[in-house]
């Protein structure tokens, strides 16, 4: 057999492999909505408006409830029977060390995001407060530390869970040789539907949904590293940069996704989580200590006691006779809710796929704990220590985002720490670092949906054709707002 004769055989071999229906089905819808986009970037820029409009104020409810009710049931599960199934065979151990395994859960669930909002979430509740307070106020500022822990806590990894739970069941315990969405919901479609048209629509839909959510969340995390590059080297902050940043963060989330979850994505967050915490650490050290751990616990206290308050609140009478209409929880909680839930079925996927060897309690316990506290230190740290440069009158935080924008007014703050040139370099590396460990663990998920046996691991070249297709969405939206 020749060289060539060998190769062709190879590949025809490994795209057997493939689900073709669903692999081309996402392809497809995905063109369908950027070619629009970039013929016509006014009226998509409307349409989204108005999708997150109708999101937010119309499913409202909607969206609350299954925050409160998937925080509900992971309760359940932890201290019900259920909670002692293993994820494996009954003598198999843990696949991964807690340690590796917290820092991939972490760094895969949440990304740059978490140096993004975990930083200037504050300031917009500070102007903009809960409960018709006055921005400003005492009772505004300790909102504006609490609520950003409340969003990132208990009920946001509890909807990542729901659909973890079914698809670590079937392909552990049922040795269904898939990680798939519509296999986890076989109980409800039923093995034939979940195995036809039906399932494959399922799996489109959850594809598609996947990577409109993670544009977003690229689309962050590239302004970010710019505004870092900026602020080093002096490279100008034009659309071209950000797209330039894109596709270099896209190659290293590739290596990673084509190194494989031993030799790529285990290593890189482990990188990534200890990077972070001496970040974090050193922030702690040289800043207003005492008051960011007293604001910290004053937060964690307020969000504990107030949890289900904020957990249900609608502003129901918002906008009725002389009732204020401050629209916070569309804007915030809901919205929150909502892209949670973009990325659930995804981290679901994930969460199950690094649990082998854990039981069900284990993996749910384990990822409220690791993945709420690891957003807590961030919020209590970075967040109270932009909220001390702000109360005491060090540098006018709130004034830099509302002029300049929210990336300005992030490394303005890092500036005003010792060694600000070394922060802010450590910083920036880690905006790449997180945005590769969560893209190349979705790229991971995508390959997977779309190969009809991963007992193993996807096949190299579909996750690497996942990692650089997850760029495509975002950029389109970059010139649309460029």
């Amino acid at each position: 057999m020749t060289l060539y004769s060998f190769w062709n055989y190879s590949v025809k071999n490994s795209f057997s492999l493939i689900d073709k229906p669903t692999f081309f089905g996402a392809i497809a819808l995905l063109l369908t909505i950027i070619f629009p986009l970039i013929l016509f970037p006014e009226q998509g820029a409307s349409w989204i408006a108005t999708a997150k409009t109708f999101m937010t104020d119309k499913l409202g409810f909607l969206y609350l409830s299954l925050g409160i009710g998937a925080f509900g049931f992971m309760i359940y599960v932890i201290f019900s029977d259920m909670g002692q199934i293993k994820l494996g065979d009954s003598d198999e151990k843990p696949e991964f060390a807690t340690a590796s395994w917290a820092a991939m859960l972490f760094c895969g669930g949440i990304g740059a995001s978490i140096l993004y909002w975990g930083c200037i979430e504050w300031a917009y509740y500070y102007q903009s407060p809960p409960f018709q307070l006055e921005p400003g106020s005492e009772e505004a500022v300790r909102w504006a530390a609490t609520y950003g822990l409340f969003h990132w806590g208990p009920i946001a990894w509890s909807i990542y869970l729901v659909p973890a739970l079914p698809i670590a069941y079937f392909f552990y315990v049922r040795k269904q040789p898939v990680l798939k969405v519509s296999s986890a919901l076989m109980p409800v479609l039923g093995e034939e539907n979940s195995k036809g048209a039906a399932g494959k629509i399922v799996d489109v839909l959850f594809i598609f949904g996947l990577l409109g959510g993670a544009a977003t969340t690229l689309g962050l995390a590239a302004p970010l590293i710019s505004e870092g590059l900026n602020q080093l080297f002096g490279m100008p902050k034009t659309t071209f940069t950000q797209i330039l940043v894109l596709l270099i963060c896209t190659a290293i989330f590739a290596y990673s996704s084509y190194a494989g979850l031993e030799k790529g994505i285990k290593i890189l967050s482990n990188i990534n989580f200890w990077g972070a915490m001496g970040l974090l650490a050193f922030v702690l050290a040289v800043g207003p200590t005492i008051f960011m751990l007293e604001t910290g616990l004053d937060s964690i206290g307020r969000m504990l006691s107030n949890f289900f308050v904020m957990a249900t609140w609608a502003e129901p009478f918002g906008g009725y006779g002389t009732f204020d209409d401050t629209h916070f929880p569309q804007d915030w909680t809901i919205f929150y809710w909502a892209w949670w839930l973009v990325f659930a079925p995804s981290m679901g996927l994930f969460v199950a796929r690094i649990s082998r060897g854990r039981t069900i309690k284990q993996m749910v316990s384990g990822s409220i704990f690791f993945g709420s506290l690891g957003c807590f230190l961030f919020f209590m740290i970075l967040g109270n220590y932009g909220l001390s440069l702000q109360l005491s009158n060090q540098l006018d935080v709130v004034h830099i985002l509302n002029t300049q924008g929210a990336t300005s007014a992030i490394f303005a703050m890092l500036g005003e720490l010792p060694f600000s040139t070394l922060i802010i370099g450590l910083f920036t590396v880690l905006c790449v670092i997180f945005t590769a460990t969560t893209f190349d663990s979705i790229s991971y998920i995508l390959a997977s949906v779309v190969q009809n046996n991963v007992t193993e691991e996807p096949m190299r070249w579909n996750r690497m054709f996942w990692a650089f297709t997850l760029s495509f969405l975002p950029t389109v939206l970059m010139f649309m707002v460029g």
